[in-house]
């Protein structure tokens, strides 16, 4: 594999909360994308992600409190936790996730789907 540009690659997304694959490793992808400021609804995984912020910042709602997570931050949202983005989040994002189905009701904007 070669490197990846992480910013070029979130800056050619078609659209913010659209994602892409950068890589993989073991069952887990890693990926990009881009955040607008609007709000993403609440979903749960079966499996922990890890979210971390390149640049701007991520605001959630991690059942019932608020998590700031800043530039150069990571957040782990664990396995079976309901988690939702607050308005005001932006720039850029690296998920990594184990492959799994959402058991929250999908959503438009889901986080890296």
């Amino acid at each position: 594999m070669s490197v990846v540009k992480v910013a070029e690659a979130a800056t050619a997304l078609p659209r913010a909360w659209s994602s892409r694959v950068l890589g993989r490793v073991g069952t887990a992808a890693v990926k990009v994308l881009r955040m607008d400021e609007l709000p993403v609804e609440e979903e749960r995984h079966a499996e922990p992600e890890a979210l971390l912020v390149l640049d701007g910042r991520l605001e959630l709602d991690v059942e019932g409190e608020v998590v700031t997570v800043g530039p150069g931050e990571m957040y782990v949202v664990a396995a079976g936790t309901a988690h939702a983005v607050r308005p005001g989040s932006s720039g850029t994002l690296v998920i990594v996730e184990a492959e799994d189905r959402p058991t929250a009701r999908p959503s438009h904007g889901k986080l890296a789907r």
